[in-house]
């Protein structure tokens, strides 16, 4: 059995975990949940010996251990899969499985016996992946399939998941679950750390919350509902998880965006229009084109033939600066790799797109302007960082997101397009996510949702285009944007 007794962790200023403890027996699937900055990534880089906790230990079967490090903590058999995966690129699965513990005879790479045990791991829990060709070709569940094999070529005993289906499609985060329970049947304790309740619920034999570094408790899965967890991570009931819905007809205000023709790469054909002050959310299912539909928009996918028309002017962007100039911004779903300036501080991150109109007399730009407009987004969007010099990537993900929306409100957007906008996000935060597009649509600006969530969408929206390889398949309104009527057009059930 291994446990966590009395872990607190101090940083100069900041105590990042206080007096926590938690067990995780063979063969036991154990949930950590909390909200972003709980502190579940902090107790696992602990345990994975990243970081030496301050006070409290580490045991195994009793025993009082103490990793120095990730290939110390290896060696107990205790394994962290974190978000960004430890594999080479360049490298195959089999490569990237033995890299530093390579196999040999006579000083030359036993490659078949690598081979074959990479093999038979991967078939003891029903994965089956190309072995030979560079990890980039991999998909990111295949990847991950890979890093779990990586540890269990190795004697596992104890497994970590950080937010392991955050990127996964529906299809490949119920294959990951299979492939736990396969853990789980081989007596391998796994903790599980994840924002998806509903999986949480679906896989864990019990489930633990921390909030603001603290330990608040460990409950039977069974023996707990969703709101009462929910209730447990951010301290208080959340009674709505979305805002009050607007009752009026919003498609009767001015057309903001209207698409008469959009032909794709493919040749599917759609046209459609957006309102003033309207949120449209767009569902389908992974491959059905949303991305791809909207990112062609402002122009930053390939298109066959496009008309288009931002308030009656005719503007067929060929470049998202060419968007952004006319107040259209997009949203990326990845927001680290795409949307952030992750190493620059939050000031910079919400000025960068609008220098232009922060130029003082001289035609410099002024940073008590740059100040004055952060200090302004921060305050309107309730952006929580105790400064705006403070390192954007050091912000939760509700609060990094705030930062990439105060940016495109600097550049005076009209119409905004949100990819994906709550992924990786705490419960919590999520409402404030949600709050915060409800107030830019009151204020008229036009917000396109695309979401896999499909609560989100019918909590959020005003109208819902279904999609379904490539094409609109439903207009939805009214009580039509249910979870039931979204899925039988994207599945081609109506």
């Amino acid at each position: 059995m291994l446990e966590m007794k009395n872990i607190t962790k101090r940083f100069p200023g900041v105590t990042a975990l206080s007096n926590v403890s938690l067990t995780l027996k063979p063969g036991e699937i154990h949930a950590i949940v909390g909200e972003n900055g709980a502190g579940k990534s902090t107790l696992m880089k602990v345990l994975n010996g990243v970081y030496k906790a301050s006070e409290g230990n580490i045991l195994i079967d009793g025993k009082i251990v103490t990793p120095q490090g990730t290939r110390d903590a290896q060696k107990l058999g205790i394994n962290i899969i974190f978000q960004e995966f430890s594999l080479i690129p360049y490298l195959n699965a089999v490569e990237n499985i033995f890299l530093g513990r390579e196999m040999t005879i006579g000083g030359i790479l036993n490659k078949r016996k690598m081979q074959e045990i990479a093999q038979q791991t991967l078939n003891n829990i029903n994965v089956s992946i190309p072995l030979n060709v560079p990890i980039t070709h991999l998909s990111v569940a295949e990847q991950q399939f890979v890093e779990i094999a990586k540890a269990l070529a190795f004697d596992c005993k104890y497994l970590v998941l950080d937010e392991p289906t955050a990127t996964l499609t529906p299809t490949e985060a119920s294959k990951l679950l299979s492939v736990m329970r396969k853990l789980k049947e081989k007596n391998i304790g796994c903790f599980y750390i994840s924002h998806h309740l509903e999986e949480v619920f679906e896989i864990s034999d019990c489930i633990s919350c921390l909030r603001d570094g603290e330990y608040i408790g460990t409950f039977p899965t069974a023996n707990i509902s969703e709101d009462e967890i929910i209730t447990h991570m951010v301290g208080r009931s959340l009674e709505h998880s979305y805002p009050p819905k607007r009752t009026q007809d919003l498609t009767q205000n001015p057309i903001a965006l209207d698409v008469k023709k959009l032909i794709d790469i493919n040749g599917n054909e759609n046209s459609f229009k957006f309102h003033i002050g309207e949120i449209v959310g767009i569902a389908g299912l992974v491959g059905s084109g949303r991305t791809e539909m909207c990112k062609a928009i402002v122009g930053a996918y390939p298109y066959k033939y496009k008309d288009v028309y931002l308030d009656g002017e005719l503007i067929n962007f060929t470049h998202p600066a060419e968007a952004l100039a006319q107040g259209v911004g997009y949203l990326s779903e990845d927001r680290k790799k795409h949307g952030l300036f992750l190493n620059s501080s939050v000031k910079d991150n919400i000025t960068i797109s609008s220098l232009k109109s922060l130029l003082n007399k001289s035609y410099f730009v002024s940073r008590k302007k740059m100040e004055e407009k952060s200090l302004e987004y921060v305050k309107q969007l309730s952006i929580k960082t105790p400064s705006i010099n403070k390192i954007v990537s050091e912000l939760s993900g509700g609060n990094q997101q705030k930062v990439i929306i105060a940016r495109w409100l600097l550049t005076r957007s009209r119409l905004l397009f949100f990819d994906e906008p709550t992924r990786g996000i705490d419960v919590g935060a999520k409402l404030e996510i949600y709050n915060t597009i409800q107030t830019l649509a009151n204020s008229g600006i036009s917000v396109v949702v695309i979401s896999s969530d499909l609560p989100e969408i019918v909590g959020i929206s005003d109208r819902v285009f279904v999609m379904r390889e490539g094409k609109i398949t439903a207009n939805l309104v009214g009580d039509d944007i249910n979870p039931e009527t979204i899925m039988q057009y994207s599945t081609g059930g109506k």
